[in-house]
């Protein structure tokens, strides 16, 4: 069986993945350097950690790439004062990388499983500033209760941002979303006063939990 040298993965991760990218923020790419990324997968799945592509999770949902998860964070430019809510926890990287640099992380994940897998995975890389809440994110009533945030994370596409995050967000937040559906979905910055800014095109599987619409019967 071949083993896999996932120090130097890592590396070739941030320097061809990422830095290559026009990310170049030095504590952001430190952050990624400093984080096994293949220990928030399982061992059937390490080996595919440090890939470009699709890295699938339990209950058919699927890993943010490197590249998305560092543009994220570079949108967001946090310093380390911000409350933040992420809308899907997978399996608990992202929710690592935004608590490293946030006051407090708040992330609602719908599956149980993957709830359970992220809040282990977040304690045992010593982060006590996140908390993993089992929870439909997108059901208003869920999210009614959790007062504003100065950033709001949504890890899944949607067609359009609901309003009800945006009268979430303080003052001088923003809302970072992957918006549209494949084979064009763009991440998009939207700020509390409605500035909007878009970065990269990518690939991305829907969010789950969206309401039905309802069907008018005449």
């Amino acid at each position: 069986m071949t083993t896999i040298d996932f120090e130097t993965a890592r590396h070739n991760m941030v320097e061809y993945q990422i830095r290559c990218c026009k990310i170049l923020d030095p504590d952001l790419l430190e952050t990624f350097a400093s984080i096994p990324r293949e220990s928030f997968l399982g061992d059937d799945l390490k080996s595919l950690a440090y890939m470009e592509g699709r890295v699938p999770l339990p209950c058919n949902q699927e890993m943010l790439s490197p590249l998305q998860e560092a543009t994220v964070l570079q949108a967001l430019d946090l310093q380390g004062t911000e409350r933040v809510l992420e809308i899907g926890s997978g399996t608990g990287f992202l929710t690592t990388l935004l608590a490293m640099h946030a006051s407090e992380v708040v992330s609602l994940e719908l599956h149980p499983e993957l709830a359970d897998m992220a809040q282990k995975n977040i304690a045992s890389h010593g982060i006590s500033n996140a908390s993993v809440q089992c929870g439909n994110g997108m059901d208003e009533s869920v999210t009614a209760g959790l007062g504003k945030f100065d950033a709001i994370v949504i890890g899944a596409a949607v067609q359009e941002v609901p309003q009800a995050f945006l009268k979430m967000l303080n003052p001088r937040g923003s809302l970072i979303a992957f918006v549209g559906s494949n084979p064009v979905v763009k991440l998009v910055r939207i700020k509390a006063t409605q500035e909007r800014t878009e970065f990269i095109e990518t690939l991305l599987q829907n969010i789950e939990g969206l309401p039905q619409k309802r069907e008018f019967v005449f």
